[in-house]
């Protein structure tokens, strides 16, 4: 009698077998593709930069120069580069501590209360949209010295004993400015992504603090803000990112300058590897740049595990 159920049993576990494969199967197959792009596009130039990096080369013909580690070396030692370091984690501070708090506050006024808050949605996200080649051209017209073109000096002088700037073109100037421009134009992605949190947290929860008793301050600090926890981290580890890698509006605005006042690493790695044909030296600094993202990665995502109110990561 109990031969039949053995029998059953075998067949049901050949029958599982083969569709086991066959989703495995699938599975590879959908993700091929994109394996085999992520090796060609990513892991393979990672190698080859860091063969590179290892060479004096220019780009024209084999690597045959080697240099080991001196240029490495070079950049360790590099004031520019250190002063480049500098301005990235300068922009990282001030990111964190001015730009994700304007977005919050402004999310939290327009994300639900505010009259006519679909258009002031719409009008703070809008310079994201804008193309960052378009934004540096803009700005670099708004903060033109020349008062006839920028419109910001235009409005200087009308003050009483107000001079026309030089913004872009003065030392102590150019990187705050560069951090407005940077604040315009991400500030409108974060209050997204809080706006986005925030309808996530249910009404009934902070309905119920406010017939306990809690003022807006209270709720604010003590549910509102614990509960956008995930999305906090998330903006802020976007922000960090996108300082520590910032390229296109420092390029367009100031090319690094000026005397390196706004260089940031990836103006300084363009510069060596593009302009002075030095593209051993610039994957070098490449490859610095990708060791401190990722240990900064890597970091930052230990710290945060813990799982947030609502009950994702």
């Amino acid at each position: 009698m109990n031969i039949p159920l053995i029998k059953s049993d075998g067949l049901a576990i050949h029958a599982r077998y083969p569709r086991r494969v066959q989703d495995y199967i699938t599975i590879v197959l959908f993700l091929l593709p994109a394996f085999i792009l992520f090796i060609i596009f990513l892991v393979y130039p990672i190698f080859r930069s860091a063969y590179y990096s290892l060479f004096n080369w220019n780009g024209l013909g084999p690597a045959t120069i080697f240099v080991g580690l001196e240029n490495f070396k070079q950049i360790l030692t590099d004031q520019v580069f250190i002063k480049a370091v500098g301005n990235c984690f300068l922009i990282v501070v001030l990111s964190l501590v001015v730009q994700l708090p304007l977005a919050l506050a402004l999310a939290i006024m327009v994300g639900r209360d505010l009259p006519g808050r679909a258009f002031f949605r719409t009008i703070f996200f809008m310079p994201y949209v804008i193309s960052e080649v378009i934004t540096g051209i803009v700005w670099i017209g708004l903060l033109s010295p020349d008062p006839e073109r920028g419109f910001i000096n235009a409005l200087l002088i009308l003050i009483p004993g107000v001079h026309p700037q030089n913004f872009l073109g003065d030392l102590r100037q150019v990187l705050p400015c560069i951090f407005v421009v940077l604040t315009w134009k991400y500030f409108g992605l974060h209050m997204l992504l809080d706006m986005a949190g925030l309808q996530n947290i249910p009404r009934e929860t902070e309905e119920a603090a406010l017939i306990d008793g809690a003022n807006r301050w209270q709720m604010l600090r003590n549910i509102t803000i614990p509960l956008l926890g995930s999305t906090i981290r998330t903006s802020a580890y976007l922000s960090v990112l996108g300082s520590l890698t910032q390229f296109n509006l420092v390029w367009i605005m100031t090319g690094g300058g000026p005397v390196h006042s706004s260089e940031f690493m990836a103006t300084y790695m363009y510069t060596y590897a593009f302009k002075r044909l030095q593209l051993g030296y610039g994957s070098a600094v490449a490859l610095v740049m990708l060791a401190i993202c990722l240990i900064f990665s890597v970091t930052f995502l230990r710290l945060n595990r813990q799982p947030d109110y609502l009950g994702s990561r």
